[in-house]
């Protein structure tokens, strides 16, 4: 009867194991190629259920803002008793200078919400142009937040800032 001994188990497990981390690497691999291929710049787990765009800051040398400075994040909630999907969103002040941002407007579709939204939070003017707080300014990392209703879930992101 052939026996393994000890010293050749060795080379064979760890034979084994580079095999897996080269299969982990690879499909690691796949999975960034796919993720960076896609339209969307960036998704980052901000909370449990909502994701933030990331996107690559624009501020020149000596500009106080910029778009970048603020941050979306929306994700799926409970259901309303009819069975429509909720979402909520939240739009927070990240302005590294300390700064408050107004006249925030973002690009938005054909947005709607079977869930009354306050207009003074967010409203859609035309389409793709929607205005948060008013136009009021959000004061540095502040948070404004509203939750709609809808079959699917509205790509936001902003189009401009005030600064």
């Amino acid at each position: 009867m052939n026996t393994i001994t000890r010293r050749q188990r060795i080379p064979i497990v760890a034979a084994i194991n580079l095999l897996g981390l080269l299969l982990m690497i690879v499909v690691a691999g796949l999975h960034f190629r796919r993720r960076s291929s896609s339209s969307v710049n960036l998704s980052v787990p901000n909370r449990k259920l909502l994701h933030s765009l990331a996107v690559e800051p624009s501020r020149m040398w000596g500009d106080k803002c910029s778009k970048s400075d603020i941050v979306i994040n929306q994700g799926q909630t409970g259901p309303l008793s009819s069975g429509i999907p909720t979402y909520t969103v939240e739009i927070m002040n990240v302005c590294v200078t300390g700064c408050d941002i107004s006249g925030i407007r973002l690009k938005c579709g054909w947005f709607s919400s079977a869930r009354l939204i306050n207009p003074r939070i967010f409203k859609r003017i035309r389409y793709n142009d929607c205005l948060v707080n008013d136009g009021k300014p959000l004061v540095y990392g502040r948070t404004v937040s509203f939750q709609y209703a809808n079959t699917f879930l509205y790509p936001l992101s902003v189009l401009s800032v005030i600064c």
